[in-house]
């Protein structure tokens, strides 16, 4: 038997259930056909389309943006139906255990109570929320870019460093871009900033160089006095492609890192680069990707080499596993790193100053925003594009604007 079947069966028996108690709900509501119709042929065509997408896409493509677009309709209308099961099966408990109670009272005859209307009403209601939510998320949400300052002090910072800026994005996912005007309106407020420094720390595509095709014009306009720099996220290694081979994912990773140079980044590998301004530097180190459950190609030794110990040191690292297992305790001492990777999930809830929360906490000790650890920073950029999910929601794209300063 295919190894699918098992896991198509369980998640076809979850969907039904689901499904089932919704349409509960919406019957005990209303009893009304054309509602009751409407229901049930968004639910099938919203599966048929999944279907279509699936069997319609070359295995080799990978997530695709229409492939995104099927999944994430379908995460839109059943994670609010989970709302509602929850709701009716606590009153089908209920009502159960009122069934044994009128048994155990020797009242045998008595039947089960019907659903009552307002409980449907509740978990319709309370599976609106989510619902509208992802609706936002991938209508507007996926574009409501934010910029996130923050000021660091350095005592050893270089004093003519002092104020310099820089800016940090990553995860651009380019195969996941379907609106050039929104983008282009993000790759404006990147350019906004003015920033000295401008740094990508990685996943430039889903799976395939050619996904940047169409947009290589509009990033190569992005501009930065000190120069543009980046790396690779797990993401460029063309290891998510399937059915082709190694040779194949090994030519299209070299494809993957020419696109950097086609738009003004200097890739570093493994490798470091110096700042100079006004006869003093800052060391600009960049890894390969580095993940505790991902690749792990990063190379902090061997990106190092040539830094001395009391130089100012930036580190740019994809993943922030890589600064928790590695980087943070590292008596070279890296002053400040850069990483990305989680996208905070693209789903959570944020109050700047108050409350931070996603799913993605569970997985990552960093997963968005900026860490201190004894005087070491860890910034964690929420990602500017998205991945898998097509939308974002309480967890927004992100441009990062640093400033160092002296003291």
């Amino acid at each position: 038997m295919p190894r699918w079947i098992v896991p198509l069966l369980i998640a076809s028996t979850i969907i039904f259930i689901l499904e089932y108690y919704a349409f509960q709900a919406v019957k005990t509501v209303t009893k009304n056909r054309i509602v009751r119709w409407v229901w049930l042929t968004i639910g099938i065509l919203v599966y048929l389309n999944l279907l279509y997408v699936i069997f319609t896409t070359p295995s080799n493509s990978g997530q695709t943006s229409q492939f995104q677009m099927a999944t994430g309709m379908m995460i839109t209308i059943l994670i609010p139906k989970i709302f509602i099961l929850v709701v009716l099966l606590g009153e089908d408990i209920i009502r159960i255990f009122y069934k044994i109670t009128s048994w155990l009272a020797h009242n045998p005859t008595q039947p089960i109570p019907g659903r009552r209307r307002f409980i449907s009403q509740i978990a319709l209601v309370l599976a609106a929320i989510p619902f509208t939510s992802f609706l936002y998320g991938i209508i507007q949400g996926r574009y409501n870019y934010k910029v996130l300052k923050y000021q660091l002090s350095f005592k050893d910072l270089p004093d003519a460093f002092d104020g310099f800026t820089i800016t940090q994005i990553s995860d651009i996912h380019s195969g996941s871009f379907t609106n050039k005007n929104k983008i282009q309106y993000g790759v404006d407020m990147i350019n906004n900033q003015n920033s000295d420094l401008l740094l990508f720390t990685g996943d430039i595509v889903n799976n395939m160089a050619s996904e940047m095709d169409n947009w290589i014009e509009m990033f190569s306009a992005l501009e930065a006095s000190y120069g543009k720099y980046s790396v690779l996220g797990n993401h460029d290694y063309a290891e998510y492609i399937r059915g082709i081979s190694k040779e194949e994912k090994a030519l299209q990773f070299e494809e993957i890192k020419k696109i950097h140079p086609k738009i003004g980044f200097d890739l570093l590998c493994n490798e470091n680069r110096f700042i100079e301004k006004d006869g003093q530097k800052i060391s600009l180190i960049g890894v390969e990707n580095w993940g505790k459950n991902f690749k792990q190609a990063g190379d902090l030794t061997k990106a190092s080499e040539g830094i001395a110990k009391e130089d100012f040191k930036i580190l740019m690292s994809h993943d922030p596993s890589h600064w928790d297992a590695e980087v943070k305790q590292d008596d070279f001492n890296y002053h400040l790193t850069l990483s990305g990777h989680t996208h905070g999930l693209q789903m959570g809830i944020e109050i700047p100053g108050w409350f931070k929360w996603s799913p993605s906490k569970y997985v990552y000790k960093q997963w968005a925003g900026l860490y201190n650890e004894s005087g070491r920073f860890i910034n964690v950029n929420r990602g500017f594009g998205y991945h898998a999910f097509p939308g974002r929601v309480g967890i927004w794209p992100e441009i990062t604007v640093i400033e160092l300063k002296k003291g």
